[in-house]
């Protein structure tokens, strides 16, 4: 028999521990985590596997493997481990080297999740913000009226933002284009239904189902919708506003026409954000006897998302008030966060948008999710034909 010779990769197993995953070497492999999980597919289960390959560092196991991505983190694994290994944020901080492997620059996934570079990952962005206003616009308080546009026009807003968006969409697509290659690559499938592939797994995001199957944590499946929506909501209201002012070339898209609804529509937006992050708080502490709090890694993407929430509907509703003591300087915040959203967009947790959607749409692809719903399909027996002899028996 041929030797076989593991070269662990111990930086990769360093990287896990230090983005949460702390718990790693207290596994013992008893599989109680892949038993318990109801998300987990029936012929390759996680998260057992994922665990002793990271306790021995191996690295290349990682590089196309959906598995890590389908998990959702809903710690029910966590839960139940007798040995407090906490799988659920362990797969977390592989999903984060996973970042690593596929955002380039890498460099950036080590830095915007650095919790000792925080200040720095938001300076940055304040700094620019901050260039630009000096620039086109006053950093003081106008005088008057609360108008946004006082203080910044439009024009450099999306000369500003929209580069960053474009940059964050395309890392990410690039990044999907190479764990797409290595998925096929790893599980040995050439072909398959890409197009029906990618309409289903748009209905199973848009309804957020495989959230229903956690057990410790079902209340994430509400936070996690809302969020969801929230985002969708005000996406539609910012090509709306787009709309009107690059290509109608209307003053504003929120004065005239259909303005007004347009506006109520990116409020309900706003609310839902604030809504959706207080929830996923509240669920946070809630479970933190069973389930943890989370990383480091999870909680910087709630508070971007959270501030970008509290401090636009803060700053709508001091310039319905006039205080423009109050909503400038929060106009400001909220203009710096919403720019790390879009810059950061493929370096931290908010990646899982491309790198899980792409896992769940291979899944459908390679036909995998239809074997196992045919392995955890129950076998139904079919009927015993009868002999003549016996069949007549019967009858008489």
């Amino acid at each position: 028999m041929a030797e076989q010779v593991i070269k662990p990769d111990l930086d990769f197993v360093k990287g896990i521990i230090e983005s949460g995953g702390e718990s790693l070497k207290k596994c013992y492999q008893c599989a109680t985590c892949s038993v318990v999980c109801n998300v987990t597919p029936e012929e390759t289960p996680f998260p057992r596997k994922e665990m002793i390959w990271a306790q021995w560092g191996l690295k290349e196991k990682f590089q196309g493997n959906p598995d890590v991505w389908l998990c959702h983190q809903c710690n029910d694994c966590t839960a139940y481990c007798p040995r407090g290994a906490k799988p659920g944020e362990v797969l977390g901080a592989i999903r984060k080297q996973t970042i690593k492997q596929y955002s380039a620059p890498s460099v950036l996934v080590d830095i915007v999740n650095n919790q000792k570079l925080m200040p720095l990952i938001f300076l940055i962005p304040a700094v620019l913000v901050a260039i630009v206003i000096a620039m086109t616009g006053t950093l003081g308080i106008p005088d008057g009226a609360v108008i946004f546009t006082k203080m910044i026009p439009v024009l450099p807003i999306q000369i500003l933002f929209t580069p960053a968006l474009i940059f964050g969409v395309a890392v990410g697509a690039l990044g999907v284009k190479k764990f797409w290659a290595d998925m096929k690559l790893a599980n040995g499938v050439s072909s398959g239904d890409l197009k029906t592939s990618i309409i289903d797994t748009a209905k199973q995001v848009l309804s957020h189902e495989k959230f229903k199957d956690c057990d410790e944590s079902k209340d994430r499946y509400t936070s996690h919708l809302v969020l969801f929506y929230s985002f969708v909501i005000l996406g539609i209201t910012t090509a709306i506003g787009a709309l009107y002012i690059d290509i109608l070339h209307m003053e504003s898209p929120f004065s005239i026409g259909y303005g007004t609804p347009v506006k109520l529509f990116g409020i309900v937006g706003a609310a839902a954000i604030v809504v959706g992050t207080l929830l996923m708080i509240n669920n946070r502490f809630k479970n933190q006897e069973t389930l943890g709090l989370g990383s480091y890694f999870d909680w910087l993407l709630i508070g971007i998302i959270g501030v970008v929430g509290f401090s636009g509907t803060l700053a709508y509703l001091a310039r319905l008030a006039g205080i423009g003591m109050v909503a400038y300087p929060v106009y400001f915040i909220h203009l710096v966060f919403v720019f790390s959203l879009f810059i950061y967009l493929p370096f931290s947790k908010l990646a899982h948008m491309f790198y899980r959607g792409a896992a769940m749409c291979f899944m459908k692809y390679s036909g995998r999710e239809a074997q196992a719903a045919a392995v955890a399909q129950p076998a139904v027996e079919a009927p015993v034909e009868q002999e003549p002899a016996e069949a007549e028996k019967k009858e008489g």
